[in-house]
C-alpha cells in the first residue's frame, strides 16, 4: 500500500494503464490512508468511500473493455468544498450551508468526472475561501501534516494537506488571494492559479468574482500541470472564461528547460518581514534556476506595495454582494421561521448564526466601501491601484520571461498565533495577491526546509503563459529533486515512517 500512495498520479495513470494495478485497488489504498490519518489530519469535510470505489469500479471495467482513457483515468482527487458537486455536501466551509446538495455539478468537477478521475471527497477550507489558515471553518481547523500544531495554509488548507497526508494524489482548488499557492508553499506542495478565465468559475461558490480561480494541486509539477490540462478551457456557461486554446502546460512540465529564459526576481517582495530561513531557500532555489540556464536579472514593480491594501477593499466589496443571496429564503440554513417574526428578522438571525466572524468582517467592510459617499474613496481608489499593479506586471513582462518571489513570507505559523490579529493573518498573501489582482498565472513550487517547515518559491508569468510557470516549477523540481532523492514531500513520508529524524 505504501507504494501506491507515495507513487505521483501520473505514475499511476501508467502502472493503472499497464494492468499492474486497478483502480479499486488505489482508491482503496487512499481511502485507508484516510481512515488512519485524517482523524489528526482533519483534511476532509465528506468521504464518500461507497461513490468512490463504485467510480473506481467503472474505470476499471471501461479499460477491461478496451476504452481509450486518459493519464489520470482512475487516479484519486480530492475537491476542495467550494465546487459544486450532485449527491454530495457543498458547504463552502459554512454553517449556513450545511448539508446543502447542490442540483447541478460545476464545469471543473464535470470534467474531473469526464476525465475518469475518482472523487474521494470533499476537503475543508476557511468559510467562503475567507482566510490564509483554515482555521476560519465553520467545522473544524485542519493540521499541517508537517508539524500538525501549525496551519497548513488557506483557503484550501484541507485540499493541500491531503496531499501532504498522502491521503489522495491530486487536489482541487481555488485561489482569489493566493488560496491555493500559499497552502501549497507552507505543505511543500505544488498548487497553481491559472490565468483568470482560464478555469471556468461556473458551479464555485463565488466569494470575489472578479478574483477567484480554480485550479491545480498536486505533489509533483507533471501531476499538477495533468490536472490543469483536464479542468482548463473554455465554457460558454462562465462569461469570464477566455475562449483561446490552453497553453502546453504538461509539454512544458515535461521538457522543464529554463534555457534561455530571463527571469526577474521582485525586489519588493522580499526584505523586512520575510523569516531568514524562508529568503535564504529562495535565493538558493534561484541559483539553482540559474544553473539550469536561465538569466536572473532584479526588477522593480513599486505599486505591489498597494496590492493588499487595494485587494482588502475590492474583495470584500465583493464578497458583500455576492453572500447577499444567503438570506435564509431559498436554501440553506434558516433560523427563526416559527412564525413570531418578520422575513427581516428571519433573515437577520439566519445570517448571524450561519456566518462566522472573519465572513462578517468582510461583509461588513465591503458594505461600508461600497456605501454612498465613501465608493470613489474606497473602492474606486483601489480600483485604480489594482490598474497599477497591472500595468507594473506589463512592464516586468517586457523584459522578463517571467517573475520569481518567495510564495509567502513566513514558514507555517502556529495555530492560534494570529486568530487575534486578522492583518498579520492578511499578511500571509503578500507575495501572492498581485497575481490575483491582474488576472496572471502563477504558482508555488517547494524549495525547501527553514528549520524543518516547507518553503515555496512563487513563478509568475504573462496571461496565457501558464506553460512557462510549469516550465519554470519543472526546471526547480529537477534540479532541486536530484539534491534530495526526490520530490520534497518524499522527506515528509520517510519522516512519518522513521526513516528521517
Amino acid at each position: 500500500m505504501s507504494a501506491l500512495l507515495q507513487s505521483s498520479a501520473a505514475e499511476l495513470g501508467r502502472a493503472m494503464a499497464s494492468g499492474q494495478v486497478s483502480s479499486r485497488e488505489v482508491t482503496q489504498a487512499h481511502l485507508d490512508r484516510i481512515h488512519a490519518v485524517d482523524g489528526d489530519v482533519r483534511a476532509f469535510l465528506h468521504v464518500d468511500a461507497e461513490r468512490a470505489l463504485a467510480a473506481a469500479d467503472a474505470v476499471d471495467a471501461r479499460r477491461a473493455a478496451g476504452a481509450e482513457l486518459g493519464p489520470l483515468a482512475g487516479v484519486p482527487i480530492a475537491i476542495k468544498d467550494i465546487f459544486c458537486m450532485t449527491g454530495a455536501p457543498t458547504t463552502v466551509g459554512s454553517r449556513i450551508l450545511e448539508g446543502w446538495q447542490p442540483p447541478y455539478n460545476a464545469t471543473v468537477t464535470q470534467r474531473v468526472l469526464d476525465a475518469g478521475l475518482v472523487v474521494l471527497g470533499k476537503t475543508n477550507l476557511d468559510e467562503f475561501a475567507m482566510g490564509s489558515s483554515t482555521e476560519n471553518s465553520g467545522y473544524f481547523t485542519t493540521h499541517n501534516p508537517w508539524d500538525r500544531d501549525r496551519i497548513p495554509g488557506g483557503s484550501g488548507g484541507g485540499s493541500a494537506a491531503a496531499l501532504a497526508a498522502f491521503e489522495a494524489p491530486l487536489a482541487l482548488g481555488t485561489d482569489t488571494g493566493g488560496s491555493i499557492r500559499q497552502p501549497a508553499s507552507v505543505t511543500g506542495t505544488v498548487g497553481v492559479k491559472p490565468t483568470y478565465g482560464g478555469t471556468s468559475r461556473y458551479g464555485v461558490v463565488a466569494m470575489a468574482s472578479s478574483l477567484d480561480q480554480p485550479g491545480p494541486c498536486g505533489r509533483t509539477v507533471l501531476d499538477t500541470a495533468l490536472l490543469h490540462q483536464v479542468i482548463a478551457g473554455w465554457d460558454p456557461m462562465d462569461s469570464t472564461s477566455i475562449n483561446a486554446p490552453v497553453p502546453d502546460v504538461v509539454g512544458a512540465a515535461r521538457r522543464a528547460d529554463v534555457s534561455g529564459l530571463r527571469l526577474g526576481v521582485v525586489r519588493e517582495l522580499g526584505g523586512e518581514g520575510y523569516e531568514p530561513g524562508v529568503e535564504q531557500r529562495f535565493r538558493e532555489a534561484v541559483d539553482a534556476l540559474a544553473a539550469a540556464g536561465a538569466e536572473i536579472v532584479e526588477v522593480s514593480c513599486p505599486n505591489f506595495r498597494y496590492a493588499l491594501g487595494a485587494y482588502y477593499l475590492i474583495m470584500p466589496s465583493e464578497v458583500s454582494s455576492n453572500l447577499a443571496r444567503f438570506d435564509a429564503m431559498r436554501y440553506g440554513l434558516r433560523v427563526g421561521d416559527d412564525g413570531s417574526h418578520s422575513a427581516e428578522e428571519v433573515m437577520a438571525l439566519t445570517r448571524g448564526a450561519g456566518f462566522g466572524a472573519e465572513v462578517k468582517r468582510r461583509i461588513i467592510i465591503g458594505t461600508y466601501a461600497l456605501s454612498s459617499g465613501y465608493y470613489d474613496a474606497y473602492y474606486g481608489s483601489a480600483q485604480k491601484a489594482r490598474t497599477l499593479i497591472a500595468g507594473d506586471f506589463e512592464a516586468a513582462f517586457e523584459t522578463c520571461d517571467a517573475l520569481l518571489s518567495p510564495s509567502t513570507p513566513t514558514t507555517a505559523f502556529r495555530i492560534g498565533e494570529r486568530t487575534d490579529d486578522p492583518l498579520a493573518m492578511y499578511a500571509a498573501d503578500l507575495c501572492t495577491i498581485p497575481s490575483n489582482m491582474a488576472g496572471n498565472a502563477a504558482g508555488s513550487f517547494p524549495c525547501g526546509l527553514a528549520d524543518g517547515l516547507p518553503v515555496g518559491l512563487q513563478v509568475m508569468a504573462p496571461v496565457l503563459a501558464d506553460d512557462r510557470v510549469y516550465a519554470v516549477g519543472a526546471a526547480l523540481e529537477r534540479e532541486l529533486a536530484a539534491r534530495w532523492g526526490g520530490v520534497l514531500t518524499d522527506r515528509l513520508w520517510a519522516r512519518q515512517n522513521g526513516g528521517e529524524q
